[in-house]
């Protein structure tokens, strides 16, 4: 039986870059960092308060996963800004997107307010969107 989801893979357009991004701007920490043969890295990351949930953060060269085609139409894919999916929580939504924004962190607009909650979205320097959300029963007054 499957008990949980260990890890999730977001595509990137170059690993430094994105692990500079996602720790500088977004607070994760490293969780993996390992070079396999000549182009096969591995690198992972999590959000400190979610220990057991690492993030993938893969670029999409040919190799293990990708042959020359599939990896260029991945490439493509981000280069338009098409790809992301995903859902951060936030304990204080107003002030994550404060802290965010004054650290380069790009959104298509302020949070608003949802039936179930607020959210906003968010992209990261890849060009993947991501949407930034509190719940309603945690969202402030």
């Amino acid at each position: 039986m499957i008990t949980k989801m260990s890890h999730v893979l977001i595509w990137v357009k170059n690993q430094q870059e994105a692990l500079e991004f996602y720790r500088e701007k977004l607070g994760f920490v490293v969780d993996t960092d390992a070079t396999f043969g000549e182009n096969y890295r591995w690198l992972t990351m999590r959000i400190p308060t979610q220990p057991g949930f690492e993030i993938i953060l893969m670029e999409p060269n040919p190799g293990m996963m990708l042959d020359e085609e599939s990896a260029k139409q991945l490439r493509s894919l981000l280069d338009k800004g098409v790809l992301g999916g995903g859902v951060f929580d936030a304990d204080d939504i107003y002030k994550t997107y404060e802290e965010l924004k004054a650290r380069g962190v790009e959104f298509k607009g302020p949070p608003s307010t949802q039936s179930w909650g607020t959210a906003t979205v968010m992209k990261d320097n890849s060009g993947s969107w991501f949407s930034l959300s509190q719940h309603q029963a945690a969202a402030a007054s």
